[in-house]
């Protein structure tokens, strides 16, 4: 039975100019999620990455210190959502500034991503959820016997996968997408019934001042 990981990127540069960047945490986050790796026994792993370069910078660590050498797979199908503009225009539709702390622009990420989901545009929340489900059917379909995948991604991506495993609504959703762990693996079983959770957020390897959320 295939199994399918998806690693959340390590952290990003939350409040600077290039948020798409990792951290000096960040990137210590992905060395020690590739650590994690190196003792799950992936068999002949399949690697891919978003487009972004926080995904992209995670793969690459991550993966050197799984000594796995493999070449990742770009698919912009992993990408985030553009959670930044999404809270922006969420305030600006209600007249209030944009949050200056981290703590506050969770708060109104939380809502921001209500409304998209329950009341978006026909071209966002469906789109997005559509090519993130395509994305992960094509990677499975595409496995061997006895072969594995990692997929570094990002906290609303596999927020949606899991919600859509767990016939989630917009509330359970948001419940995901806030308590993802920088670095931390969620862990996919392909079988012959289907795509099934099997563990979300995985994050034991992670402590301390490593134990991030943004």
């Amino acid at each position: 039975m295939p199994i399918v990981l998806l690693v959340r990127h390590g952290q990003a540069s939350f409040g600077r100019d290039d948020y798409d960047r990792l951290s000096d945490l960040g990137r210590e986050q992905a060395e020690a999620t590739g650590r994690w790796l190196r003792e799950r026994g992936l068999r002949r792993p399949v690697a891919v990455h978003g487009s972004l370069r926080r995904q992209r910078d995670t793969a690459a660590l991550a993966l050197a210190a799984a000594g796995h050498d493999v070449e990742p797979r770009v698919d912009a199908r992993w990408d985030e959502y553009d959670h930044i503009d999404l809270v922006r225009r969420y305030a600006a539709a209600r007249g209030a500034g944009e949050p200056r702390s981290s703590r506050e622009f969770q708060v109104v990420l939380d809502a921001a991503l209500v409304a998209w989901v329950e009341h978006g545009d026909e071209g966002g929340w469906p789109t997005f959820t559509h090519a993130v489900g395509t994305a992960l059917h094509e990677l499975v379909a595409s496995l061997e016997v006895g072969q594995d995948a990692v997929v570094f991604t990002s906290a609303g991506v596999i927020a949606a996968v899991c919600a859509n495993l767990l016939s989630a609504d917009a509330a359970g959703l948001v419940a995901l997408n806030r308590v993802a762990v920088n670095g931390a693996v969620t862990k996919l079983a392909a079988g012959r019934s289907g795509i099934a959770l099997l563990t979300f957020n995985e994050h034991s390897h992670l402590d301390g001042e490593h134990l991030t959320y943004r």
